[in-house]
């Protein structure tokens, strides 16, 4: 018999993490654990975090849906329709799942990754913060040998940032490292157009989340009229039918979507997205809210 438990934990962070809406310190997240009562040794494990302020659903919600899963495993396991509007706690389920089917080993989508025989690229993260802490990051990224970076804007002054990746630029050509912004929504519409040409004489691969989520025409217009790239990321939150999907997408045409399993709806929610992103000929990439190491596995492969 199909059986489930859960275990929650508290991520902490080893440092603040700056954001354009606030610093983080912690996160929870949730380990659920499946197993074939005749066979209790081979477990499926998957993640359910959340990330407070952005996730859609909150940690009372979380553990009364996981609860409910643990008491009812067999019928979620067919149905999981009821978890439409709970993203991570869908992630946890597919990737418990998923993992179990394959024997309990991690390995959850076989390939050359998974067995060793190539890497996977990356990019280096730049959190938020003074202008020195910042300067500080990217010559750390730069020096353990990343030759992505992807830096948060919009939490100090633009022309501090401005400057910060003038300096960038200055001392590394766009063939020696390229540049990704994450501005978190953080920017006004009638602001937006002339902040993206000013980012523009830098060679910025893209910009995700320029002005905040839920403003369809506008994040359209901005797309088409952008020197950079524009990339959605908390535009696809909340989310959840096929229709809305496609209208999104073909009335915002972004060049690319970025795919959080915790918050669009787990593994099978990203592979829609992916399959209509490929239709519609916009770029992707997947990448993860902050997840341990189950979730980030789950997310690799």
């Amino acid at each position: 018999m199909l059986t489930a438990s859960y275990i929650k934990h508290e991520l902490r962070f080893l440092k603040p993490a700056g954001t354009s809406r606030g610093v983080l310190l912690s996160k929870p997240s949730w380990y659920l654990v499946v197993w074939d009562s005749e066979q209790p040794d081979i477990q499926g494990i998957g993640e359910c975090s959340i990330i407070p302020g952005l996730s859609p659903e909150d940690a009372t919600t979380v553990e009364s849906a996981l609860l409910d899963i643990c008491q009812n495993i067999a019928r979620y396991k067919e149905d999981n329709s009821k978890l439409n509007n709970l993203p991570s706690v869908a992630f946890a389920l597919d990737t418990a799942l998923l993992d179990l089917q394959a024997g309990g080993n991690r390995i959850l989508f076989p390939s050359a990754f998974t067995d060793g025989a190539e890497g996977l690229p990356i990019n280096g993260l730049i959190w938020m913060g003074t202008k020195e802490r910042m300067l500080e990051q990217i010559r750390n990224r730069i020096e353990a040998g990343f030759r992505v970076l992807k830096m948060k804007i919009g939490a100090i002054d633009f022309d501090d940032e401005l400057e910060i990746i003038k300096e960038i630029r200055h001392a590394y050509k766009p063939g020696d490292l390229e540049i990704r912004l994450d501005a978190n929504g953080a920017w006004e519409y009638d602001k937006a157009m002339g902040k993206l040409n000013k980012l523009s004489a830098f060679s910025i691969h893209s910009l995700e989340q320029p002005i905040r989520q839920g403003q369809a025409s506008a994040m359209a217009e901005i797309c088409e009229l952008s020197p950079i790239d524009i990339a959605l990321d908390e535009e696809l939150i909340g989310i959840y039918n096929t229709e809305e999907k496609q209208q999104l997408l073909q009335q915002i045409r972004p060049a690319y979507i970025i795919l959080k399993p915790s918050l669009v709806g787990g593994i099978k929610a990203a592979e829609e997205w992916i399959n209509m992103a490929n239709e519609n000929g916009i770029g992707w990439w997947i990448t993860s809210a902050l997840e341990s190491n189950i979730g980030l596995n789950a997310i690799a492969q």
